[in-house]
């Protein structure tokens, strides 16, 4: 089954880590990529821009609207995912644990509810 993994982090604590600690944690997230494309189970994962760069689009009585940056109030923001395929919600959740985004912010663990099923 496949799972999203949606990392949420305040943004703001990544700008305020000095450059070493900041090389630290973007390592342990390439090491934790490779843990997950070792195992088989990654199928896809990217690391977001800024929500400053974000476009949101709502149509409401068939009106498009068009804002400019995240439209959400909140300090934590969706920064990555990674996709993964695992036999279930426990493997899911083990590799969310073991993800570095855990330990400083969020994991949401979503199952994916694949097009055209039920």
């Amino acid at each position: 089954m496949e799972y999203m993994l949606l990392i949420h982090a305040d943004p703001a604590g990544l700008q305020a880590l000095r450059d070493a600690e900041r090389s630290t944690a973007l390592a342990a997230y390439g090491a934790y990529t490779e843990a997950l494309s070792k195992a088989g189970i990654l199928r896809s994962g990217e690391r977001l821009r800024d929500a400053s760069a974000a476009t949101t689009v709502r149509v409401r009585d068939g009106k498009t609207e068009v804002l400019n940056g995240p439209f959400i109030e909140t300090r934590e923001q969706l920064g990555g995912f990674y996709m993964i395929e695992v036999p279930d919600l426990d493997a899911a959740l083990s590799w969310a644990a073991r993800c570095p985004g855990a330990s400083h912010g969020a994991v949401e663990v979503r199952p994916v509810w694949a097009m055209g099923a039920a």
